[in-house]
């Protein structure tokens, strides 16, 4: 469960990565739309928190600086996949139990 949550985790953040050097070296709105589509995940999660406020202040504050603010979200993004992982494997978990556990109980 966790490997995968690893893997898709560093999957995310490559992909992050490539779209934004291929924006800063190629500026285009097409790779504009697609980086915020990617930012858009860890903006969220922030959101609900309520970090995203204070984040926000500060970065326009000039406390942070854009690199600061990219680790901030690409850590949050890390997080979400982790949660969505255990989750989803505890629930996948629990309905293997009660299927298994009717069979149990038939056979």
């Amino acid at each position: 469960m966790s490997g995968n949550a690893f893997l898709l985790s560093i999957l995310y953040l490559l992909v992050g990565i490539g779209v934004e050097g291929a924006r800063r070296l190629w500026p285009s709105i097409l790779l504009q739309r697609l980086s915020l589509s990617l930012d858009s995940l860890p903006a969220r999660a922030l959101e609900l928190t309520g970090l995203m406020g204070p984040l926000r202040e500060a970065y326009f504050a000039g406390e942070l600086s854009e690199s600061t603010v990219r680790l901030v979200f690409g850590a949050t993004t890390i997080v979400v996949i982790f949660l969505l992982a255990v989750v989803v494997g505890v629930f996948m978990g629990s309905l293997r139990g009660l299927v298994v556990g009717r069979g149990a109980r038939r056979g």
